[in-house]
């Protein structure tokens, strides 16, 4: 599912309108307010799928910031088939989280052909999303957000 259908919001929404769903999302999945909903998925009334609340945060995240929402629009439009020739056309979109923390070589998450995609911190510093498999041509899009506090940076 991408972000937009996530949160069951237009393309076109307004920061206003990804911020409702996303609370909208959010106290569907609180104890309090719904019984029978689950603190760790989110049950969309179209596909009926389960989501990790982990992917609703990324979905926010992406579409609340203005430079990730486009980079996240661009790659929706290549993998749509709407994107400029000549350059990568992302297989998927995959959230940092699905990845493994492979310590000083980044993160790493496995290519359906038994490669490896790998992503490091210089990458995602530089705003690097697309990435390539190290074992054929396959290109997924990573989203993550580069969060950074006082004390120190964090990528999420």
């Amino acid at each position: 599912l991408d972000y937009y259908t996530l949160l069951s919001v237009q393309p076109s929404a307004s920061s206003a309108d990804i911020k409702a769903a996303y609370h909208h999302a959010l106290l569907s999945l609180h104890p309090d307010r719904n019984q029978t909903a689950s603190r760790l998925s989110y049950q969309l009334d179209a596909p009926r799928a389960s989501v990790d609340i982990g992917r609703i945060k990324d979905a926010y995240r992406t579409l609340s910031d203005p430079d990730l929402r486009e980079s996240y629009d661009a790659a929706l439009r290549f993998q749509k088939g709407e994107g400029v020739a000549g350059k990568p056309r992302p297989a998927q979109v995959v959230s940092l989280e699905e990845f493994m923390e492979g310590g000083s070589e980044g993160w790493t998450h496995a290519c359906r052909c038994g490669g490896v995609y790998r992503i490091g911190e210089v990458e995602m510093d530089r705003g690097q999303h697309l990435v390539g498999c190290g074992s054929c041509s396959e290109v997924i899009w990573v989203g993550y957000e580069v969060i950074e506090s006082d004390d120190e940076e964090s990528i999420t």
